[in-house]
């Protein structure tokens, strides 16, 4: 049986990893690192090959390892990826790839299957590859494999296409095409301000005024972020994205693109027909493509056999800690799913995860 089992290998696991290695616990032997994808890198391996280092949201080092120099103008997945490698080598992680994690369950049942609770018997992950017991769990899954899709009336008759940003590749996809893109967020911004680059002609939908501020992104501002978004997790309701807490930096880039027009919001969606966008105020835009910038949601299916979910959708949360799981404890949820908030999760789950393990169990 393992002391801890870490499922996912993007910023916040790995961070999980070097600091359990960091205070003494043996890779392999202790600890292991599942991650589902066929390389490093995270979900950066993901993004859009459009997407460079300099269009990119900040990258923050992994701890014990700068990322070094790079080329802005080379896709953000490649540099990053190519960094995760070599930190994973460097500091020997025990990463298994790729995993598929299927279920984490208690090992112990009781007469009528209903999961136990006992303290001190392990987690079973259950994965495609075989079965692993541990101690404890600490789930850094993100949020990438989750794409929040909403629903509008009509939306299932629309004749064209409909994709999320997570399958966006190229603008040079949409030439010639009528494209609606839907969400307020920084992908929603980069993906019209590319597609206007393409020549293509694009409308924007927000369920509310795009945020833009400039306020200075300063450590006050971080750590309000951090409460507002922790306060909610800390309640049992669903997160806000922490983008959608800070808001978009009015960058000149961003400028130019207001008063180009492409970053101009013709509100919420009304209705959707076969061939069109209807917005709340009457007018309508023909489109062959929507694309759905409307984030992403944590990728905790996995986590149903233990129950954690409250009434009102989130888990409750103290720090990193599950408060109704001690042998679970979650980064990349709430503040932590942010590349700000990745490092510091994942330190902080590997202590609260020695501390643990320095209880000795119950006879």
């Amino acid at each position: 049986m393992l002391d801890v089992v870490i499922i996912g290998a993007g910023q916040a696991g790995l961070s999980a990893a070097y600091y359990l290695a960091r205070h003494g616990l043996i890779p392999e032997r202790d600890f292991v690192v599942l991650d589902a994808n066929n390389g490093p890198g995270g979900a950066w391996r993901h993004r859009w090959p459009s997407l460079t280092l300099g269009a990119a949201h900040s990258i923050h080092d992994l701890p014990g390892m700068k990322m070094g120099p790079a080329d802005t103008d080379e896709p953000a997945s490649a540099v990053v990826g190519r960094y995760y490698g070599r930190y994973e080598k460097t500091f020997g992680l025990p990463i298994h790839r790729p995993v598929n994690v299927l279920a984490v369950q208690p090992h112990d049942t009781n007469d009528g299957g209903v999961p136990g609770h006992t303290p001190g018997s392990p987690l079973m992950v259950a994965t495609d590859r075989g079965e692993y017991l541990a101690r404890l769990v600490i789930n850094a899954t993100g949020t990438w494999d989750k794409p929040h899709w909403p629903h509008y009336p009509g939306q299932e008759t629309f004749s064209g296409r409909q994709l999320h940003t997570h399958d966006f590749r190229s603008a040079a996809d949409f030439a010639g095409q009528r494209v609606l893109v839907v969400g307020a967020g920084t992908s929603a911004v980069q993906i019209l301000l590319q597609l206007a680059a393409e020549g293509v002609e694009t409308a924007w939908s927000t369920r509310r005024p795009p945020a833009f501020t400039t306020r200075e992104f300063d450590p006050d501002w971080g750590r309000d972020v951090e409460r507002r978004v922790n306060e909610r997790t800390a309640a049992g309701l669903p997160p806000l994205s922490v983008v959608g807490v800070t808001g978009l930096p009015l960058i000149q880039l961003y400028q130019n693109g207001i008063a180009a027009g492409t970053l101009v919001s013709r509100g919420p969606l009304r209705r959707i027909t076969p061939t069109a966008a209807v917005f709340e105020d009457g007018s309508g835009f023909p489109a062959d493509t929507i694309l759905w910038a409307t984030g992403f949601r944590a990728a905790l299916d996995h986590l149903a056999p233990l129950k954690l979910r409250e009434p009102g959708g989130g888990l409750v949360m103290d720090g990193v800690k599950v408060v109704r799981e001690p042998r679970l404890l979650l980064v990349g949820y709430g503040a932590s799913a942010s590349t700000l908030g990745a490092n510091r999760a994942g330190r902080s789950a590997a202590l609260a995860a020695i501390d643990q393990l320095s209880v000795p169990a119950p006879a």
